[in-house]
C-alpha cells in the first residue's frame, strides 16, 4: 500500500516566482535548455497536466510565476534523461518506462540542490505536498532508502557520477 506523507499543503509548494531566476536560468543553460515565461492565466504549452504545471517542447521549457518549482525541475529531469532522438521531436509527453520515470524522480531532486533556498528536503516535502507516492510512502525515504535502481539509471546513462552526482550532461 503506498501512503504520502503530507508536510506542506500543495497551495504552499515553492512556485517558479519564488526563486532567484540567475540560479535558475543558469542551471537550465547548462543542459542547452530555453525558459520561456508565459503570462498569468495562460495555458502553458506542453504542459502533460496542464494548470501551472510546467511544460516542455524540443529544447523549450514553458513556465509560469505560478508554476511549482518542483515541476519545472521534473521536465528538465526528463529532458536530461531522454535520448538525443526523443529530445529533438518531444511535445508534452516525454514518454520513456518506468526505470526513467525514477530517475527522472531521482534527478529532479538531486538538482534541487543547485536552486538556493530550495534543497533536497524542501523538493521531497513539496512533491510529497503534490501527490507523488513512493513504495516507502515518501519522497525522502524512497530517495535515501529505496532508489538504487534510479542512482544505477543515471549512472549508466551517465546522468550522475559514480558517486551519485549530476554530471550535467544530457543522455546521448
Amino acid at each position: 500500500m503506498n501512503v504520502t506523507v503530507t508536510q506542506i499543503p500543495a497551495a504552499e509548494v515553492l512556485r517558479f516566482d519564488a526563486v532567484d531566476k540567475s540560479a535558475l536560468d543558469a542551471l537550465l543553460a547548462r543542459f542547452a535548455l530555453t525558459v520561456v515565461r508565459i503570462p498569468p492565466l495562460q495555458p502553458i504549452p506542453g504542459s502533460y497536466w496542464g494548470e501551472s504545471e510546467a511544460g516542455l517542447r524540443a529544447n523549450i521549457l514553458y513556465v509560469r510565476a505560478d508554476t511549482p518549482l518542483h515541476s519545472l525541475l521534473h521536465e528538465l529531469s526528463h529532458f536530461v534523461c531522454m535520448t538525443q532522438v526523443r529530445r529533438a521531436g518531444l511535445d508534452r509527453d516525454a514518454g520513456g518506462d518506468d526505470a526513467e520515470e525514477c530517475a527522472v524522480c531521482y534527478l529532479q531532486i538531486l538538482l534541487a540542490d543547485e536552486i538556493p533556498g530550495f534543497g533536497r528536503a524542501r523538493m521531497c516535502g513539496d512533491m510529497d505536498a503534490w501527490g507523488y507516492t513512493f513504495r516507502l510512502g515518501d519522497a525522502r525515504a524512497w530517495f535515501e532508502k529505496d532508489a538504487a535502481d534510479a542512482c544505477s539509471w543515471l549512472r549508466h546513462n551517465g546522468v550522475t557520477d559514480e558517486n551519485d552526482r549530476p554530471t550535467f550532461r544530457t543522455r546521448p
